[in-house]
């Protein structure tokens, strides 16, 4: 199968190595889970944007750093849009103490995880998932 990721939008502070790096670790987690990703799209936006498509999508009256659209109808396939609000990051960096890249890489993996069944309802599943973006944050630090 033919792998595509695309890094959409406000996406300038992602180089050519660092997308590189993040398609890397994807792939490889999702064949480790049996997945394949057909087609991936992260599309980074301001905090205007995220709203508006909250407000619209889910009818949701907050800001968000998040919002991931599972559009795959086949099982074991990736085919999702992950839009991320680059100012959350960035403020959620400043409240966590961490570096935006690490932020980022939280989110990157957050919005993927969701689209290959993790969820974050409860504190069990809240903490596997912390698990889970915690590798990938690992690996990306590692590669």
């Amino acid at each position: 199968m033919i792998t595509h990721i695309q890094f959409n939008g406000k996406a300038k502070f992602l180089d050519g190595e660092s997308r590189k790096k993040i398609r890397s670790i994807l792939v490889s987690h999702a064949h480790t889970n049996r997945y394949d990703i057909s087609s991936l799209s992260y599309v980074f936006v301001d905090d205007q944007y995220l709203l508006e498509l909250n407000q619209k999508t889910l009818n949701h009256d907050t800001y968000t750093d998040i919002i991931t659209f599972d559009l795959s109808d086949q099982e074991g396939i990736i085919d999702g849009e992950i839009y991320i609000s680059i100012d959350r990051v960035k403020e959620n960096a400043k409240l966590f103490d961490v570096a935006f890249i690490t932020e980022l890489m939280r989110v990157v993996a957050h919005g993927y995880l969701h689209l290959i069944g993790f969820k974050d309802k409860t504190s069990v599943q809240k903490e596997e998932m912390r698990k889970q973006e915690d590798y990938f944050i690992k690996q990306f630090e590692i590669i």
